[in-house]
């Protein structure tokens, strides 16, 4: 069962259980994935791997959304957002711990031959492919950074 066919046999769970937060997290979710395969050149088709990147988007805008609004002083709307944010996680794959990251990256490193932060779109480009879904990018960066330097 693709990722599609979970979201959409989840809402029905969802609906079942009257779990609010879960129902409407899961319809925007689905929609976002049906707005994708009606995309031009999508040919109605919905890889998981596509699946799983606009989820990661889903997951970070979130996580930013939750940050404005901890700024702007309303933490319920930023509570709102982050029990949306957790439903969508529980889709993902499990994200690498601070030391896992450090030893993939030390590996990439080595791998490319990086000395210096001059290279690190080298360092970047590599880590980003292999590591994409288990990490996010400002993560990824910022071990980098910290690594090269």
């Amino acid at each position: 069962m693709d990722l599609f066919e979970q979201i959409s046999n989840d809402i029905k769970e969802a609906m079942k259980a009257k779990d609010k937060v879960r129902l409407e997290t899961l319809r925007n979710v689905k929609k976002v994935f049906l707005e994708a395969k009606t995309a031009p050149g999508a040919n109605d088709t919905l890889t998981d791997e596509t699946a799983l990147k606009l989820m990661q988007k889903l997951v970070k805008q979130g996580k930013d959304a939750a940050e404005s609004y901890v700024q702007a002083g309303r933490p319920e709307l930023a509570e709102a957002e982050m029990a949306q944010v957790r439903v969508i996680e529980t889709y993902l794959p499990k994200q690498l711990a601070p030391e896992e990251l450090e030893a993939k990256l030390k590996d990439i490193i080595a791998r490319v031959g990086a000395t210096s932060a001059k290279e690190m779109g080298k360092v970047m480009g590599v880590a980003t492919k292999e590591l994409a879904g288990l990490a996010e990018g400002r993560a990824i960066s910022a071990k980098v950074k910290e690594l090269l330097n």
